[in-house]
């Protein structure tokens, strides 16, 4: 899960909230098979959505007996189910991060979900889901969870800071005339620094570094036995390279390092960045401003101006091996993943987008941002974290404080692509 993604979906649920849901909270899966306890974090509003679901759910199926089981922090949630998998007093149904779907894979612990995804029962086809989304979830043609929804990380414009720079041209328009090049990208970047603006934020983590690599049109970073592999890779290079010198000169900022009181959400809000990269969730940071209409979003730069897969961030949602109420929490399984569950959880202003066919609409509703579109055209060709990586506890993090030296001038392009591939050898036991 992205840094941005965390602070957002792990702010913590309402002490009201959490209060009002620890009935439900119990030590673990249900004791009989038409009872379904279920885990997630999330913040107070989305909380209140999941237990709305669980009402609904409930109506359509009086004999089974939905439990949620919130825990308020990201930052304790996986810690406190692995305890719960080993101890057997895991709940029968949870969300598991992206950036730890990997090690649950690993641990034998999540129930194989293919066949009964592929069964009559079922409203989450494999083929339902965009296939880059997956991710570590899926091994071996073997599928461990699904993706609940997803967020592209899409570059978020300010048209006021733009226009400060003396920046007359649009980029959505560019994108839609295949004119979205890099050099485009950063001479606007460069114009926003000239008039003293920052040019761009981004989240250090790995969607930010692979989405550059992968818009530079430089090739996936791993090769097929899962060595890092960039390092070798001369396009690869020189990107990073690119990419370094523009958080070095301060063009380009690391969001993670701004100070309390001076962070990426308020420099946007108050027109002093011209592009911030996030998800869909950014659409409440600009409405609470009141001036969302300054606000619109385009994909990624390329060197010919054509789109490129990105990155995605998502969460997952798995089943335990060992419940004891496989029926019932199948059915409330696909049943939160079909495209009228993630409908449901997300209409109305939802914070993500669909990760399954048939629910886009809810991204277009309200025709915001104006090119919302953008958003779906970014999912449907988009990747996930590398499965390499993510299969590795704590790699990803530490990926991404090797390329932070990298932004800070402390390291150049080849020293930080050769620490990498280093790292990941010796993580991977190589």
């Amino acid at each position: 899960m992205n840094s941005k993604m965390r602070r957002l979906l792990a702010i913590g649920a309402a002490a009201a909230v959490v209060a009002g849901l620890a009935a439900c909270s119990g030590g673990g899966g249900a004791k009989d098979e038409n009872t379904v306890v279920w885990s997630t974090w999330g913040t107070a509003e989305e909380l209140t959505r999941y237990k709305e679901f669980n009402e609904e759910f409930m109506k359509r199926h009086p004999d089974i007996t939905v439990k949620l089981q919130p825990v308020a922090s990201y930052g304790d949630y996986h810690s406190k189910l692995l305890a719960q998998l080993t101890s057997n007093t895991a709940p029968d149904v949870f969300y598991v991060g992206d950036d730890k779907i990997g090690q649950f894979v690993d641990s034998g612990r999540l129930m194989p979900l293919k066949s009964l995804m592929e069964s009559d029962d079922s409203q989450t086809k494999p083929d339902d889901f965009f296939p880059g989304l997956f991710g570590a979830a899926e091994q071996d043609g073997e599928y461990f969870a699904a993706p609940n929804d997803s967020n592209p990380d899409v570059l978020w414009y300010d048209k006021q800071a733009l226009a400060a720079a003396d920046i007359t041209e649009d980029p959505a328009t560019l994108a839609e005339n295949g004119e979205w090049t890099t050099d485009v990208y950063l001479e606007m970047n460069e114009k926003l620094h000239d008039a003293g603006l920052t040019g761009s934020m981004f989240w250090n983590y790995w969607a930010t570094h692979y989405s550059w690599l992968s818009a530079q049109g430089a090739p996936a970073p791993y090769d097929e036995s899962g060595a890092f592999v960039a390092n070798t890779d001369p396009t690869s290079v020189a990107a990073v390279e690119e990419l370094g010198a523009q958080f070095q000169d301060g063009t380009f900022v690391v969001a993670d390092t701004l100070p309390d009181g001076a962070g990426a959400d308020s420099l946007f809000v108050t027109h002093k960045a011209g592009f911030f990269v996030q998800g869909r969730y950014t659409i409440g940071t600009v409405e609470s401003a009141g001036e969302q209409d300054s606000y619109d979003i385009v994909r990624w730069p390329t060197p010919d101006g054509q789109p490129a897969p990105t990155g995605v961030a998502t969460s997952y949602l798995a089943i335990n091996a060992k419940t004891g109420a496989e029926d019932a929490a199948f059915t409330f399984w696909t049943e939160f993943l079909s495209a009228e569950g993630q409908t449901f959880r997300l209409e109305g202003g939802g914070n993500a987008v669909p990760s399954i066919k048939g629910a886009d609409e809810v991204v277009l509703e309200g025709d915001y941002p104006a090119h919302a579109q953008t958003f779906l055209d970014m999912r449907d060709i988009g990747f996930e974290d590398y499965a390499p990586e993510a299969r590795v506890p704590s790699l990803s993090t530490d990926i991404s404080e090797l390329f932070l030296k990298l932004y800070e001038g402390k390291s150049d392009a080849q020293g930080t692509l050769d620490a990498v591939a280093d790292l990941v050898a010796e993580k991977s036991g190589e």
